[in-house]
């Protein structure tokens, strides 16, 4: 069993990576909410159709930080390199409770 919160979020990033839906589904809350630039507060169910499946975007993404800030809250650093061959940095604080995520905002870097 998955139970530290660094842990979660890295094990959904993976899964988001192979694009395995089912194995990702049970790490969020169902009250799950996602925020980016592009997203307000979307629902788990959005977040699914919308988001998830764009893995196929990236030749390669590489976790460079996941720390913890305390017990729930999570900061992830990585860079990914476009299909394009554009390279670029987020951020992202995830919230994980319980054993699940239930939230995440993404915060975009620019170029590479």
């Amino acid at each position: 069993m998955i139970d530290s919160p660094t842990a979660i979020v890295e094990a959904a990033f993976q899964h988001y990576r192979s694009q395995d839906r089912d194995a990702a589904l049970p790490l969020y809350a169902g009250d799950f909410t996602f925020t980016s630039p592009q997203d307000d507060h979307i629902d788990k169910a959005a977040f699914f159709e919308r988001c998830f499946p764009t893995a196929d975007r990236f030749r390669e993404q590489q976790l460079l930080h996941v720390t913890p800030a305390d017990e729930e809250l999570v900061f992830v650093q990585y860079e990914y390199e476009l299909t394009t061959g554009d390279r670029h940095r987020n951020i992202e604080a995830i919230t994980v409770r319980d054993g699940l995520i239930r939230e995440v905002q993404v915060f975009f870097g620019g170029k590479v």
